[in-house]
């Protein structure tokens, strides 16, 4: 075995979402490239702290990953990230392989793309997410992460691809970006519409879904919604379940192999 696949995402505290949308596309990747090591790695400390800590269920973070590879003696490394957006993780994960490979120079490491990077991964989003997104009547409503990077932008850019697409009740806030629920209830008001699918778009369904999506908490998306009257269906179903989501993760995998 003379190469190693490292599959890198933030990671998550919840088992079954874990398995679902993380798991689920390693798997795939064990599957497709079977004579090649295949390890996990989150970019989030504050996560593997907590596993650890909660479950005595060990994980690497970039770093440790690379140098456990390298215990391996195999020095030809590629790394797919599972991030939805070229945000802060993944500089931090660029910064890291960056020091490895300063401390490491025999080795050739390269790092796939995020989900949405090229201007036709968000036409490939659209078209895999398969939606319904022309009911006059009811609206899909997307929670994504949202950040300060200018990253954040690309929120915007896929709304807009989908209402290009002519998708046009179809909206996408984030928690911690530019663009929040309230932005979206206005928006919802101004199209007098009265019902939505509120869901994730995040890779897993873990504690932004389930806490500040879709709890019976005050200030949650679901409670802001109803409070509107607005009847509100949930759907707790992180995109790594998604086999169209996957496929464009494994298109970027591909195109770092075989370049």
């Amino acid at each position: 075995m003379k190469k190693a696949i490292i599959v890198v995402s933030f990671g998550t505290t919840y088992e079954l979402t874990r398995k679902l949308c993380i798991e689920s596309i390693e798997n795939r990747i064990k599957e497709k490239y079977e004579d090649f090591l295949v390890v996990r790695a989150f970019t989030s400390q504050m996560v593997i702290n907590k596993l650890k800590k909660r479950d005595n269920y060990f994980v690497d973070n970039p770093m440790e990953a690379l140098y456990r590879i390298k215990e391996e003696k195999i020095y030809n490394i590629f790394i797919q990230p599972l991030h939805i957006i070229p945000g802060y993780e993944y500089e931090k994960l660029l910064k890291q392989v960056e020091r490895f490979n300063s401390e490491n120079s025999d080795f050739n490491i390269k790092i796939g793309k995020p989900l949405l990077y090229a201007d036709s991964d968000y036409i490939k989003v659209v078209e895999a997410l398969d939606l319904d997104g022309n009911n006059k009547d009811k609206a899909i409503v997307f929670m994504g992460h949202g950040t300060e990077h200018s990253a954040d932008n690309a929120y915007i850019k896929l709304e807009e691809t989908f209402n290009e697409r002519w998708y046009k009740n179809i909206y996408i806030g984030t928690v911690e970006g530019n663009k929040t629920i309230d932005d979206i209830v206005c928006h919802l008001r101004e199209n007098n519409i009265k019902k939505v699918d509120l869901m994730p778009f995040m890779l897993v369904a873990g504690d932004h879904a389930i806490n500040d999506m879709a709890s019976e908490e005050e200030d949650s998306w679901r409670s802001r919604l109803v409070s509107e009257g607005i009847e509100t269906n949930i759907v707790l179903k992180g995109l790594g379940e998604v086999e169209g989501i996957q496929n464009i993760y494994m298109e970027h995998l591909e195109d770092i192999l075989t370049k």
